[in-house]
């Protein structure tokens, strides 16, 4: 696999001083985590800040990383190896199925790599997809339940491609045994998934845990899993490595919880806290989806979420990624990479054509943000206490640039004079099938954004856009190729205007809601 044109190429590739990188993270434990700087609320660190709210070396560690950054979710992909097979805890949300093409979950992987198949794969989609930045070993089960696999998988990915970033997630029950190894491959990234500081709750969540070769049950397995998470997080952010904290919310259980999680997480220096909503579906075999555990709303998850934000930043674009996935968050290429593909393949791995196409694509981002930045002028010397949301149609690039009928998600922006926050996305049925459109998935999506006031989109036909108006949803199609953020302030400077003049009435979406529904009785 190595080349002489990869060694070359290596020497090439800027490492940020060791020591620096420590001194600026421990300022970021010594201020306990991040948060929001301000009455604004504008990000101080973690997935929404930019360039100038982070020391350099570590917005260095997370500019082109599309999970710790918002901004570079839009940009950049990341690609995961399933070479972590054995899992050293029962979750009651998980269910590990091998050879599923089907399923977009975590723990759910098309086939299990050896870790010197996983080096050629990210050797052949690295030269196949130049934005691709980020390698993460995330399962099927636990990597540091399968510690020779993954560390020699990271050596070999070390050693043939040392421009990606290396990443692992971890249910942290074995993590402090293996943050020195984690330091020693500058690892700068690791993932772990806390649910729980209180064992009582722990206990509903997982049954058992194996812990020094002894199974543990109930309260007491929960009480040694969360001290290991807390102890691993620790050294961790003593050793300069940004951690992301995974908690999945599970109502009436630990939704309640998780506020406390996140002072506790916070309070030890993790970078990030990325709340998910559960997955539960029958049909997924595990515990919470054979019993009937509901997962949260939408409206749910960002009530958390805004609740948790005051104390932490927090990561709103996770797509709950499978252990195999390639590409854009969203999306998933891993299909054009199976092993008997990839064994076929004659790679070729050009350092510097990779560098000088992410180099293009740091530029278009930098004309995504001027953009937003000029149009936020337009704002300067608006005061309004009106907030809302819309929902995008997107493939992509930050731009309005999928069609109504073709979206398999539509991602969601808080509006305000202070401008436009990404809060979310929403998963939806595809309307349009075949050239014409089913009715019964348009309820779904109506149903998905029916707390926004818009949908923006690049094109869409007129019997969804007359439904969309009557549940109260302005289709705006108008900024079709534009960019998101840019063309999101200007619906809203305008919106504004139309309110002042009393053109139009603002609406409270709860209100919209119940129209909603009055509508569709009357349909029915």
């Amino acid at each position: 696999m190595q080349t002489a044109e990869l060694q070359a190429g290596a020497a090439g590739v800027h490492i940020p001083d060791p020591e620096m990188v420590d001194e600026m993270m421990q300022k970021v434990a010594e201020h306990k985590g991040c948060g929001t700087s301000g009455g604004s609320g504008k990000a101080s660190c973690g997935s929404g800040a930019g360039e100038n709210d982070l020391p350099p070396e570590i917005w260095e560690k997370v500019k082109n990383h599309p999970c710790y950054s918002e901004e570079a979710h839009h940009h950049f992909a990341r690609m995961h190896v399933a070479v972590a097979p054995a899992c050293n805890i029962q979750c009651n949300y998980c269910n590990r199925k091998y050879d599923c093409a089907n399923e977009s979950r975590p723990g759910v992987v098309s086939e299990k790599l050896t870790p010197e198949q996983a080096a050629k794969k990210v050797l052949a989609v690295a030269a196949t997809i130049p934005q691709m930045s980020v390698l993460g070993i995330a399962g099927p089960g636990d990597p540091l339940a399968n510690p020779e696999k993954t560390f020699r998988t990271f050596e070999l990915v070390a050693k043939y491609t040392p421009d990606i970033k290396l990443c692992v997630s971890t249910n942290g029950l074995t993590l402090p045994d293996h943050v020195e190894r984690l330091s020693g491959f500058n690892i700068d990234h690791v993932t772990i998934t806390i649910n729980m500081i209180d064992p009582e709750i722990g206990a509903k969540i997982y049954p058992w845990i194996y812990y020094k070769k002894k199974r543990y049950t109930g309260v007491e397995a929960a009480k040694i899993l969360t001290e290991r998470q807390l102890e691993g997080l620790e050294m961790l952010t003593s050793r300069g490595i940004l951690s992301k904290i995974n908690s999945v919310m599970i109502p009436g259980i630990n939704d309640k919880h998780l506020v406390d999680v996140n002072k506790a997480v916070k309070s030890r220096g993790a970078f990030l806290h990325n709340i998910m909503p559960l997955i539960s579906a029958p049909e997924h075999g595990t515990v919470f989806g054979l019993t009937g555990q509901r997962g949260p709303t939408a409206q749910e998850l960002k009530a958390l979420q805004d609740s948790c934000e005051g104390e932490m930043n927090m990561m709103r674009h996770c797509r709950q990624c499978r252990a195999d996935a390639v590409g854009l968050l969203g999306e998933d290429r891993s299909a054009e990479f199976t092993t008997d593909k990839i064994m076929e393949m004659e790679v070729e791995y050009d350092l510097e054509s990779r560098k000088a196409y992410q180099a293009a694509v740091e530029k278009e981002r930098d004309t995504v943000v001027a953009a937003k930045r000029a149009e936020m002028e337009t704002l300067a010397g608006e005061h309004s206490d009106i907030k809302m949301l819309i929902a995008v149609a997107t493939k992509g690039g930050g731009k309005v640039n999928e069609h109504f009928g073709h979206a398999k998600e539509f991602q969601v922006y808080e509006l305000s004079t202070d401008g436009a926050k990404f809060v979310g996305h929403r998963r939806v049925d595809l309307y349009c099938q075949g050239g014409f459109g089913d009715e019964d998935s348009l309820e779904t999506v109506i149903r998905a954004i029916n707390d926004c006031h818009a949908v923006f989109v690049s094109k869409i036909g007129g019997c969804p856009k007359n439904d969309l108006k009557k549940a109260g949803i302005d289709p705006v199609d108008q900024y079709a190729g534009e960019f998101i953020e840019q063309s999101a302030i200007a619906y809203f400077k305008d919106y504004l205007g139309k309110v002042a003049s009393g053109e139009i009435e603002h609406i409270e979406r709860g209100d919209a809601e119940i129209r909603q529904g009055a509508l569709m009785s009357e349909a029915a």
